[in-house]
């Protein structure tokens, strides 16, 4: 993903990386469950038009997919103007909360191969 790279020359978004605990839980929990909380969290914190505490949805730990959106530059609507392009003051397509969701576990992946977990 070309984005991945972009985002990887960033000093603020390269920072970003999975711990041995965060990496422990995608190995309890599975890939699938993982993908499945990526995509409650763009649906429910960024595809609205309005996100409630937009800047300030996403926190920086507790849970891999949070890392992940820091990372990725999914984590708010200015972030995904500024990084992937979609416009902020209307909602997210479903279309593009599938590319977010995609950009995230691709990030999540390449972050278990580089740990070679999993």
């Amino acid at each position: 993903m070309n984005v991945l790279d972009k985002l990887a020359k960033s000093k603020f978004r390269s920072r970003f990386k999975l711990r041995t605990k965060e990496l422990e839980y995608i190995k309890d929990k599975g890939l699938d469950k993982i993908k499945s909380h990526a995509e409650d969290f763009i649906r429910d914190r960024v595809a609205p038009s309005e996100p409630v505490n937009d800047g300030k949805q996403t926190p920086m730990r507790g849970h891999p997919v949070f890392i992940a959106q820091h990372a990725t530059a999914t984590c708010c609507r200015g972030c995904i103007e500024k990084w992937h392009k979609f416009q902020k003051g209307r909602e997210l397509t479903k279309t593009e909360q599938e590319y977010l969701v995609s950009v995230i576990m691709e990030w999540i992946n390449r972050q278990i191969n580089s740990n070679h977990v999993l």
